[in-house]
């Protein structure tokens, strides 16, 4: 591809942002100056970084409605500290009234996992993963099917990222003050463009007492 194909490329971005900004400023006259004045979701969304799966788009919602975090396969690691300023901001300042966590049947990021084969830096992301499947290798093995075993890997891993949101202090104080957020694990599927619910944790459930913090 030349450079030039490239810059034109480029350029139809801006060209196609400037055709939706008017076009919905003559639908709605008042949608940006409403944007302007207020940020109040309801939903934070933690999911994947693949570019097939954006949230405002499968789930049909406008700007302003879901507070956003993505990275490689949906992750809630408790070193990162994006993801940790991202949940405190949503929780403490916007108060959002859910935490969704939602992965896609198919991810590249939990296949890799999966894997034996050097990635890189991507390997200390990864081994949170592996973690997962180490967790659950009894439910995991019994499934010959390598599509169905990723599948169910992929399902996991949401759950996991659940209950990771869980043993945040963040998140047990919040509950604590406002019963809320309730969590919610989603898994999205790109063949039929379809989310399906694998698991909820209302505001308030208990968890394992080694991860509870007393004193917040």
């Amino acid at each position: 591809m030349s450079l030039s194909t490239e810059i034109k490329d480029y350029e139809q971005l801006l060209r196609q942002n400037k055709e939706w900004a008017q076009r919905v400023t003559e639908q709605d006259p008042h949608f940006f100056e409403r944007l302007t004045n207020v940020q109040k979701p309801k939903y934070l969304w933690i999911g994947c970084s693949d570019s097939r799966v954006p949230p405002d788009r499968i789930t049909g919602t406008q700007p302003g409605e879901i507070f956003i975090h993505r990275n490689i396969a949906n992750m809630v690691v408790d070193t990162d500290l994006n993801l940790l300023s991202v949940l405190e901001y949503a929780v403490n300042v916007l108060s959002v009234e859910h935490v969704i966590v939602c992965g896609h049947y198919g991810c590249g990021g939990v296949k890799a996992a999966m894997e034996n084969k050097t990635a890189g830096l991507i390997n200390k992301w990864l081994i949170n993963i592996k973690d997962a499947y180490r967790h659950n290798r009894e439910e995991l093995d019994a499934i010959t099917d390598a599509k169905k075993k990723l599948d169910k890997l992929i399902e996991v891993n949401i759950r996991e990222q659940l209950f990771n949101l869980t043993k945040t202090s963040i998140i047990q104080k919040s509950w604590r003050e406002k019963k809320s957020p309730h969590l919610h694990g989603w898994v999205y599927d790109v063949a039929d463009g379809l989310i399906n619910p694998i698991c909820d944790i209302p505001a308030g459930s208990e968890i394992d007492p080694i991860y509870r913090y007393v004193d917040i």
